[in-house]
């Protein structure tokens, strides 16, 4: 009888679910059971004193966890106890907010840079110079400038997302093959016309892959600068949860916070294998 053929997709899914199933036997086999936060002193947290040794909490308690929290993920019990639906919900505003800003100065700006050497020679000296800050450097100066959290997480979330969509915007752009544009201007159409029924369809996957960059970016900066603002949100979840000494929470929304990032990147990819062409 012959063996039933799988395909490579089916094959990479099952070798996933080994590795992972693998990964958490080898993890809860290495931690055996810890106290919980609440019978763990902070001094035995840090140092791993008063006779027993701090450890990482094993799969098991991360997994308890995870179907406690997710039953009820949207429970408010006043301002440092909301449950993960909403933190996740705040950050992914933060995080909307600011990349759909950065998408609406970046492309079109982009667009200018692709269309035209001397806008490119102009602008490219201060992109170089901004692009290289770091995202989180800017907080200080937007609280001081904005004088609101909220506003200023959002602020960096704008910094971080504008230069990957700029770029990859002004590269699409610039590399459109020549000869579809001069078909454009055969047929007479206008710029305005070029760009929109030729230009934007040629670079549109070049465009969608910065954008899906700066979504990736954005995600990573908003856990960092919600650390710092505090209030609500993903970022503030972890930091308050380690204050709190409770690592099994710590280490849920970390895969939380990976979880939703590949969703952000999942959505994206699909829209970029939708814009994508056979020339």
């Amino acid at each position: 009888m012959n063996g039933i053929a799988l395909s490579d997709n089916t094959k990479a899914f099952l070798l996933s679910i080994a590795l992972l199933v693998a990964m958490l036997g080898i993890w809860e086999l290495a931690t055996p059971a810890v106290k919980s936060a609440g019978e763990l002193t902070e001094y035995e947290m840090l140092t791993g004193g008063g006779g027993e040794q701090a450890r990482v909490p094993p799969p098991s308690q991360v997994i308890e966890k995870a179907v406690k929290e997710l039953s009820n993920p949207f429970y408010d019990n006043g301002p440092n106890d909301k449950g993960i639906g909403i933190q996740l919900a705040y950050s992914l505003y933060r995080v909307l907010s600011g990349y759909f800003l950065a998408a609406l100065i970046a492309i079109p700006i982009g667009f200018l840079i692709g269309m035209s050497p001397i806008a490119y020679k102009a602008l490219d000296p201060f992109i170089q110079v901004l692009r290289p800050i770091s995202p989180l450097a800017w907080m200080p100066l937007a609280l001081f400038v904005i004088k609101d959290s909220q506003a200023s997480a959002i602020f960096v979330i704008f910094i971080c997302s504008i230069w990957p969509m700029l770029i990859n915007t002004a590269f699409g752009v610039a590399n459109v093959r020549k000869d579809w544009v001069n078909v454009a201007k055969t047929h007479e159409l206008g710029q305005l016309k070029t760009a929109f029924l030729v230009i934007l369809p040629a670079a549109a996957p070049t465009i969608l892959t910065g954008m899906r960059i700066s979504i990736g970016i954005a995600w990573l900066v908003i856990v960092a600068a919600e650390m710092l603002v505090g209030g609500t949100g993903i970022g503030y979840y972890v930091w308050n949860e380690w204050n709190n000494l409770d690592l099994t929470s710590v280490i849920f929304s970390i895969l939380m916070i990976g979880i939703v990032g590949m969703m952000l990147d999942t959505v994206f990819a699909y829209i970029q294998r939708a814009v994508q062409f056979q020339e």
